[in-house]
């Protein structure tokens, strides 16, 4: 309120005051808006920088799947290599088996082709009448084995190489007996 003096020299009353404008709410108002601004700015800044944040790490993780997905399929292709490489190991096992059998086979065979040689060469020293060299084919015929690599079948009406020798040695054996 304010007091204006007269000329006169007293004292008025008091006028009313004009009255106040809300001017002064009105900057209360715009500074409340300029914080509402700064937060939803601040956050918007925040919702970014989370975003980013978020993209690289969503990167990350792909690149992290691709790569199990990689390992995934090369340890599929190992496991696949590794059937392949037990399939050709169990091929391996069988073709040498086979190989073990066949060998033995040609041995079993070498074995039998020496022995009836070796009957033959009998045969052939008993009928020149060579009882000394019957003696030294029956004697390495027994230490080389051959006897039991004879074949005890032969076709029919033909004696079999067992009972041949069998024959033959005590013949050489009964003649070599009355020589004596």
């Amino acid at each position: 309120m304010k007091f204006e003096k007269r000329s006169g020299g007293e004292a008025e009353a008091p006028s009313p005051a004009p009255e106040d404008k809300p001017s002064g709410k009105k900057p209360v108002v715009i500074y409340i808006m300029i914080l509402f601004i700064v937060a939803f700015l601040l956050m918007a800044l925040s919702f970014l920088m989370h975003q980013r944040s978020n993209s690289e790490v969503l990167g990350e993780l792909q690149d992290s799947v691709s790569a199990m997905q990689e390992i995934q399929t090369t340890q599929d292709a190992l496991l696949d290599l590794q059937g392949q490489l037990d399939d050709a190991q169990d091929t391996i096992d069988e073709l040498e088996s086979q190989a073990e059998a066949s060998s033995q086979e040609l041995t079993d065979a070498q074995q039998e082709a020496e022995a009836l040689l070796a009957l033959y060469t009998l045969q052939q020293q008993y009928s020149a009448g060579d009882l000394a060299g019957c003696q030294a084919s029956i004697e390495a015929f027994e230490a080389n084995g051959y006897a039991a690599a004879l074949p005890d079948t032969a076709g029919e009406g033909i004696t079999p190489p067992t009972q041949r020798y069998a024959q033959l040695k005590d013949a050489v054996e009964s003649r070599t007996a009355a020589a004596h």
